[in-house]
């Protein structure tokens, strides 16, 4: 079901009772992940697991939001950067549950959120100032670095924000420059979860999620505007197979 249809009692209360569960789960379960702050990287990345693990399944059984994943065989065998469309806090959950050992990019004044912030800062993401300018691409390049080292793949969203299904914004160069200048494989991703979890919406649509993962890219040689024009074009004409009605409807708006 689309959103383009008004949401049924049903829906509503799905909604309600998946947000209420995270509500009673996440403060205690993000207690215990900050307790794990004086343990190695490894572990405290691996105490959020089962947290995703339970988000995922929620969302399956009780939002009736499925996923397929288009292009498995697109993933490299080591440790990249991932260019993911971002719309809705879908993909920052499920993502995880299929490329291994992955880290987002988030921005620093994300750590103050009560409870899931303050998980967050324990755990070994990248955290990046983005008032920093250029010293902000300087610490995504050397956070960088250091978790591509230690087997993680790190996933950027290079519009920067959640962004409407039919729509893009300009892509942030920062992505790439992280690839061109470690020398990890750039994979580009497509999703269409906006579909059925728009941004900042409380009612969420059933339906499935189509997650489609695109030929990796190597930035031997190229610039980072080689890396992200490369990746932006095969993601933008991706988006437009798999949501072709969201982009035909942005086509049809009077001017």
């Amino acid at each position: 079901m689309s959103q383009a249809s008004k949401p049924t009692l049903s829906i509503i209360l799905r909604s309600a009772f998946f947000m209420a569960l995270l509500v009673v789960i996440t403060p205690p379960y993000a207690l215990g992940v900050m307790l794990c702050f004086p343990l190695p990287h490894r572990w405290r990345r691996r105490s959020v697991v089962p947290w995703v693990a339970m988000a995922t399944w929620l969302i399956r059984h009780v939002l009736g939001i499925d996923y397929r994943v288009l292009g498995r065989e697109n993933i490299p065998g080591r440790p990249s950067v991932i260019l993911a469309k971002h719309q809705s806090a879908w993909e920052t959950i499920v993502l995880q549950m299929i490329f291994p050992w992955t880290l987002f990019v988030w921005k620093k004044e994300l750590k103050m959120l009560p409870f899931f912030g303050w998980a967050l800062a324990a755990t070994p993401m990248i955290s990046v100032d983005r008032g920093a300018g250029k010293a902000a691409l300087q610490q995504l390049v050397d956070q960088g670095r250091l978790r591509l080292g230690q087997g993680y793949w790190v996933i950027i969203f290079p519009e920067g924000t959640r962004t409407p299904v039919g729509t893009h914004r300009r892509y942030k160069v920062g992505g790439a420059h992280l690839a061109v200048e470690t020398g990890a494989p750039v994979v580009p991703v497509a999703l269409n979860s906006g579909e059925f979890w728009s941004r900042q919406a409380f009612i969420k649509y059933p339906g499935t999620v189509t997650v489609s993962i695109g030929p990796t890219i190597d930035p031997t040689g190229l610039s980072a505007e080689d890396v992200n024009a490369r990746a932006e074009a095969w993601m933008e004409a991706e988006m437009r197979r798999i949501s072709p009605r969201k982009y035909d409807a942005e086509r049809k708006k009077p001017a």
